[in-house]
């Protein structure tokens, strides 16, 4: 394939811009400003430790939301990329599922302050005296909110792509690459992008801790909302806690109005439909764009571009796609030597950890960790049940109904990142004051962490239900229990489960921030291995955050494979709109 540049000189010459180009010149220059704004402070001289630069006066607010911004988006572009690369793999390749589908749930389970813990010393020695490293540090924790999750909902929509879509794409003689870029990806865009909103409101929910960097007796702040969060909480400062969500709101509902709402609107061509019963939507950035000259015509030029990518005739070496059926002898000898380098690695890995926690810490530490995991695994089992039998109703709900979810879009999003940081003075103060239990009432923060991976899921899975279904549901009358258990559950079960299974890791590491809360001088703990993570990360003690996150992970891990692992692939197997 010969790629060609767009050639500017085939543009109609009557085409001259008018005035809705020069508006959208105008938004799209003011965009660039503030990114360029937002990056001046990057590449500074990172300031002594333990030196906060940050000040609690409102007029740095603008400021710090384009810095925090701009670190999300950063962030969220790694993941996209990550997400191609990592779920299609996954997706393609039966060995390397074997692999990567059982690191990605060791990933998830591994909260942000773990990752924190290791990765900041990484990255400022990587940029030893600038504040490039500190920030790198915190784009990777923001990452490490959105990716997973992205990962998940793209890997799922692969593996459950309609086998007579498959069939046509066979007819048409595709190629592996053609079908990917003309079917596959196509067919998960729905789903990846209401994932992609609630990675964004993930990445809000974690930005106190990966903007106030704290290990140990270590603090960095690096300029953003979360860190002026941050600042608020400790020296008690509600005014400025309203001011910071009251940026966070205005901020999260112009990145609805300029990026996720058209954005919405234009994936609904990759509805997956036979009918076409439903309005979509005319969000007004798109129709500015619409109306334009000068951006259509290089809009249509790239389109050009991409179609002519997608099309792409790659001829991979045989050896590449040669089914494994071909030769089953070498299939099992290969499949040996594969289960029998990742027993090693497993184990090697396994022996580095038991000698680093050895060193300080005895068995008695181990068993402490192992009763302080089943007590969280209890709130987040618990948790986990009320949010579905609560939300998924209202998700569909909404979901089939395609005004209300625009409406209520940047209202989800903005309930979905709010940062649980923000209720400790009203538990710290309700738990010390009326004597309650922690146990039992710190718990409840964690339902900020895990409600919304369900929401958005099964509001996709919703929304992309195909039309001509629910006419034929209507057709026949059928309503009530029945129209929910033949109908609309096995339609929205993949999605669910996706939702189910990311809420389980994001349970999981809410509980860090849930189970150990302060407000000033005032502390909070739950008895929970979330709230163990939390204190050994404020004291720094590595070995106890090694082994509290190692215990963490194998639970994760083990309640995936034994629980959500099998659903995942009965919805694979009996569920598929075939």
């Amino acid at each position: 394939m010969a790629f060609k540049w767009i050639d500017l000189t085939n543009f109609n010459r009557r085409t001259v811009p008018n005035v809705w180009d020069f508006v959208a010149f105008a938004l799209i220059l003011a965009v660039f400003m503030a990114i360029a704004h937002a990056s001046r402070g990057m590449t500074a001289q990172l300031p002594p430790p333990n030196v906060s630069l940050i000040t609690l006066d409102y007029s740095s607010l603008p400021y710090y939301a384009l810095r925090t911004t701009l670190r999300m988006f950063l962030a969220l572009i790694c993941s996209f990329i990550f997400t191609l690369l990592y779920a299609t793999l996954a997706a393609k390749s039966k060995r390397a599922e074997m692999v990567l589908v059982p690191l990605l749930d060791v990933l998830q389970s591994v909260p942000v302050l773990g990752f924190l813990s290791f990765t900041v010393t990484f990255f400022l020695g990587l940029f030893p005296g600038s504040t490039f490293g500190a920030e790198c540090a915190a784009i990777f924790a923001i990452f490490t909110s959105q990716a997973w999750n992205m990962a998940f909902s793209f890997y799922q929509s692969l593996v459950t792509v309609p086998r007579d879509l498959r069939e046509v794409t066979d007819g048409f003689h595709l190629n592996g690459w053609q079908r990917f870029w003309c079917l596959e990806a196509p067919f998960a865009v729905p789903g990846l992008l209401w994932n992609t909103m609630m990675s964004m409101s993930g990445g809000w929910f974690f930005v106190v801790a990966s903007e106030a960097i704290s290990v140990g007796n270590t603090t960095i702040s690096l300029p953003g909302i979360g860190s002026y969060l941050a600042l608020a909480i400790d020296q008690s400062r509600v005014d400025a806690v309203i001011a910071a969500v009251a940026v966070m709101f205005v901020v999260i509902l112009a990145y609805d109005q300029l990026v996720f709402r058209p954005i919405v609107a234009w994936s609904g061509k990759f509805r997956v439909e036979m009918s076409a019963g439903q309005t979509t939507e005319d969000p007004w950035v798109l129709r500015l764009f619409q109306r334009t000259r000068i951006l259509r015509e290089i809009a249509d030029a790239i389109a050009g571009q991409f179609t002519r990518f997608a099309y792409w005739k790659v001829r991979l070496p045989a050896a590449i796609y040669r089914p494994a059926g071909d030769n089953p002898q070498a299939s099992r000898i290969f499949d040996l030597l594969w289960f029998g380098l990742i027993g090693l690695v497993t184990l090697w890995a396994l022996y580095e950890i038991e000698v680093f926690v050895t060193a300080e810490l005895s068995w008695g530490d181990l068993g402490q960790t192992i009763g302080l995991t089943l007590i969280t695994m209890l709130r987040v089992v618990v948790l986990m049940a009320l949010a579905t039998a609560f939300w998924v109703p209202v998700s569909v709900w909404i979901g089939l109904r395609p005004e209300m979810a625009r409406r209520l879009q940047p209202l989800a999003q903005f309930l979905a990142s709010f940062p649980v940081n923000v209720i400790f003075p009203i538990a710290v103060i309700l738990i010390l004051k009326l004597k309650l239990n922690p146990d039992i009432w710190l718990s409840v923060l964690i339902i900020f962490g895990t409600q919304w991976y369900i929401v958005f899921n099964v509001i996709a899975g919703a929304a992309a239900f195909p039309n001509d279904l629910k006419e034929a549901a209507a057709t026949y009358r059928v309503k009530g229990w029945q129209w929910w258990r033949d109908v609309m559950l096995p339609g929205i079960f993949p999605y669910f489960v996706t939702g189910a299974l990311t809420a389980s890791g994001g349970s999981w590491n809410a509980a860090i921030v849930a189970e150990y809360v302060k407000w000033g001088n005032d502390k909070v703990a739950a008895h929970g291995i979330g709230a163990y993570i939390a204190q050994a990360t404020e004291t720094g003690d590595y070995p106890k955050i090694v082994l509290g996150v190692a215990v963490m992970s194998v639970f994760v891990i083990l309640f995936n494979r034994l629980f959500w692992r099998p659903l995942f692939g009965y919805a694979e197997r009996r569920l598929r709109l075939n």
